[in-house]
């Protein structure tokens, strides 16, 4: 008998989050329909080649690769406008300068056209709430409601659910649950300024960095 396979679109960015949640569908038995963005970000190469190795890893079919040449544009961030410096004093007070628009919520429009046209019944996505930068886009509400907003805007047999599995989590929590489902940390990249070897200074890469040094373990990429 053919059982029809279950799909996840796994919005991955390369870094160590959505690549932990991809790992966690495919536990779950969901076969990966595997989503990258190149929005100009400035470790856009670096990034895109991990998700391709990630996605090998993962036994991926079904890639899509997706340009957003318009976040350029747009500026507003120290991420997409190079005028713009990345901080590296420590965490910021509210919303930090990396934060890019509304990012999140145009990733899973995206993913959501996707999603529908490949009948996939769920959507992943990385966010970490408590032990994220302050990112408004990460909140558990705010992707609550943008679930309900996409199932409203799709065909009615469309049932799309987006799951975000380390929403709650700590950094040294996503550290040790990565380690236990031998996720391969060392094709990952957080780092918001270098593509070469990380700069070990960016709010990204301190909040690593300490993940890992809580969790007891050391990080397996190389650092500035």
């Amino acid at each position: 008998m053919n059982i029809k396979s279950k799909k996840a679109v796994c919005i991955m960015s390369g870094g160590m989050d959505s690549t932990l949640s991809a790992y966690m569908m495919k536990k779950d038995d969901y076969e990966i329909v595997a989503v990258h963005f190149n929005y100009d970000q400035r470790t856009q190469t670096k990034e895109l080649e991990c998700f391709h190795k990630i996605s090998d890893e993962l036994g991926v079919l079904q890639k899509y690769v997706l340009d957003l040449d318009f976040f350029k544009q747009l500026g507003a961030s120290a991420l997409t406008d190079k005028t713009i410096e990345v901080p590296t004093n420590g965490i910021e007070e509210g919303v930090p300068v990396t934060y890019v628009p509304f990012r999140n919520g145009i990733f899973l429009s995206m993913a959501a056209a996707i999603a529908e046209k490949e009948g996939a019944e769920v959507i992943s996505i990385g966010v970490v709430e408590e032990d994220s930068s302050g990112y408004p886009d990460c909140r558990e509400s705010y992707i609550k409601s943008m679930e309900q907003s996409i199932n409203l805007g799709t065909k009615d047999e469309t049932k799309i659910k987006i799951h975000m599995p380390l929403v709650a989590l700590k950094k040294s929590q996503i550290v040790q649950k990565s380690l236990e489902l031998n996720v391969p940390l060392h094709l990952t990249w957080s780092c918001y300024k270098n593509e070469d070897k990380a700069c070990g200074v960016c709010d990204s890469c301190r909040l690593r960095l300490n993940g890992f040094k809580l969790a007891k373990t050391e990080d397996p990429i190389d650092y500035e």
